[in-house]
Parts: structure tokens; C-alpha cells; sequence
């Protein structure tokens, strides 16, 4: 079925599937109590050894060659993962929470000037205009949990945004490659700086409990997902999907832990929704105008 749907709804419903599942990973953040180091290096390890039985599995033999195709996007995508998780845990460690999403939400408007600037990637208004409305509503979300923060934490958070839509752009750029295979590079590169940190120590079984949940499965299917994305859509449009991260985190975390979203937030919210799923429509009533032309590729299969 997924295969017969249009390219763009095809990478949409991808990335957005990798992005739900992905929405858990601050509720467990929140809910252990674990150096970050530590919780970095069991993290990335888990997630590292699912990724890479799954790339084994399905490439088997052809695996090497599967690395090769990705051109410059071997070396890349993994240290752009891997410098987003770190720059993430450091600038939260400097600086307010609500500051470091606020600047990692603008993720897809750097990819699609990434994209414009060096890979003539060129997007449409309608989603440059999606772009600025979902930065504005995550914005809204978060004004509650603005703070002034360290000037230091400001800066490493600057990367965050940079280093993703890097991966976004680059992995986009390989014209449908599968740059899924780097995804154990990538938790490699993450490992690295958890053993010099000293991570390597063993959680308390509660927290290791939580984390062996987001490691063996909730984040290899995220990042999974969402790297298979820019096989179908470009960087910029998957970067807007992880927007939708800070909307479903927030709610899992008022559901889990009790802490009720602001006025503020429940407006941001809407606003994300609102422009997402109006964007959405709008596609599929192009898709369906270019159907009754005879569009090659333009059909919607039936359910």
C-alpha cells in the first residue's frame, strides 16, 4: 500500500511516523535520573546495535555497497547526528529548555537555505510559508519556558539547528539513496564522547528499564524513519516534520509527569496542526486535479 502512494505523501507519512515515535525520547529523559553521559552511551549503544542488525539483515552481502552509494554523505550524515545529540544535551545543561527548542525548531528554515544555496533544492511558497507558520507556533509553545540564558548555552544551541539540517539536506541531496545504512556511524560518533565522559557505567534497574524502551525500540524506529524521509521529500520538509516533536513531547510529558501545557502552548499547538494538516490538503487536492488531467503518477490509489 505505501508503495503505490504519491513520492511527497510517501515521505510525509514516513518522517511523520519517525517523528511520533521519536516524542517519547524527552518524557524518558525526564522521567530518569541519570548522568547524562551515562545515559548518552546506553542510549547511543542500543540504538547503534539495533540499527546496524537491521541494515545487516536487510543488505546482508551488498551492505558494503549499500554504505558506498551514499557518496559524501558516509562521513557526513553520522557526524551530523551525532553533533546534533550532544549539542542538544550541552545546551540544555547551559541554558533554558524552552531556548534551545525555540532555536532547534528553525532546523527546517536553515535546511531550505542549505538546500537553495548548494544543492538548487528549490521549494515551493506554500512551504516556505508552512515553514514560518509552525516556527512561529512552536515559538508560541515555548514563550512560557523562554528564559535570558548563559550567552555560552545560547551559542552551542545555535548549532543544533545547523547540524540537522545537515543531515536533512545532505541525506535528501543522494537523489533517493538509502543513507539509513550510516545510522551505526552516526550512534559510533555518539559513543565516542560518552566513554571519554565516563559514561560507561551501569543505570539503576528502574532507569535502565526506561532506557532499554527508548534504545531497542523507540529510537531506532525514529531515526530509522526519519533518516529514510529525504528519500522523498527534501531536508527542509523533513525538518518541518520534527517540529511536531516539541507539539507530541509536550503532550506526552502533561499526560505522564502532570505538567499542563500553557494558554500559549495550546495556541502553538493549534497553529502547527492547523498549518500541517492544511498544507496536506491542499496537496491532495493538487494530486487529485493532476489525476483528472491524466497526470502520470498524480493517482490516488483506493483504500
Amino acid at each position: 500500500m505505501l508503495n503505490r502512494l504519491p513520492t511527497r505523501l510517501k515521505g510525509y507519512l514516513i518522517t511523520g511516523a519517525g517523528v511520533v515515535m521519536l516524542s517519547p525520547d524527552a518524557l524518558i529523559v525526564k522521567d530518569t535520573d541519570v548522568d547524562v553521559p551515562v545515559f548518552v552511551f546506553w542510549r547511543a549503544l542500543l540504538m547503534c546495535l539495533v540499527v546496524t542488525l537491521l541494515a545487516s539483515w536487510r543488505y546482508k552481502r551488498e551492505l558494503p555497497d549499500a554504505i558506498r552509494r551514499c557518496g559524501s554523505a558516509i562521513w557526513i550524515c553520522p557526524l551530523a547526528i551525532a553533533t546534533s545529540s550532544w549539542v542538544f544535551v550541552a545546551a540544555n545543561r547551559l541554558t533554558a529548555a524552552g531556548n534551545v527548542l525555540v532555536i532547534q525548531n528553525m532546523a527546517p528554515l536553515i535546511a531550505g537555505i542549505i538546500g537553495l544555496l548548494f544543492f538548487q533544492q528549490k521549494l515551493r511558497l506554500q512551504t516556505w510559508v508552512v515553514i514560518l507558520l509552525c516556527i512561529a507556533g512552536a515559538v508560541m509553545m515555548l514563550s512560557g519556558e523562554m528564559q535570558a540564558g548563559n550567552p555560552m548555552g545560547l551559542l552551542i544551541a545555535a548549532i543544533l539547528p545547523i547540524s540537522m539540517a545537515i543531515n536533512t539536506t545532505v541525506a535528501s541531496a543522494q537523489k533517493g539513496i538509502d543513507t539509513t545504512v550510516l545510522l551505526p556511524f552516526a550512534g559510533i560518533a555518539m559513543i565516542i564522547p560518552a566513554i571519554l565522559l565516563g559514561g560507561v557505567a551501569l543505570p539503576g534497574w528502574e532507569d535502565m528499564k526506561r532506557i532499554l524502551l527508548l534504545g531497542l525500540v523507540f529510537l531506532p524506529a525514529a531515526y530509522y524513519l526519519i533518516q529514510s524521509g529525504p528519500r522523498y521529500i527534501t531536508g527542509a520538509e523533513v525538518s518541518l516534520m520534527l517540529i511536531l516533536e516539541t507539539l507530541l513531547g509536550t503532550l506526552l510529558v502533561w499526560w505522564w509527569v502532570g505538567e499542563l501545557p500553557t494558554t500559549m502552548a495550546f495556541i502553538g499547538g493549534g497553529l502547527i496542526l492547523l498549518t500541517l494538516s492544511g498544507s496536506a490538503l491542499l496537496d491532495l487536492i493538487r494530486i487529485n486535479i493532476k489525476a483528472r488531467r491524466g497526470v502520470p503518477g498524480a493517482r490516488i490509489p483506493p483504500p
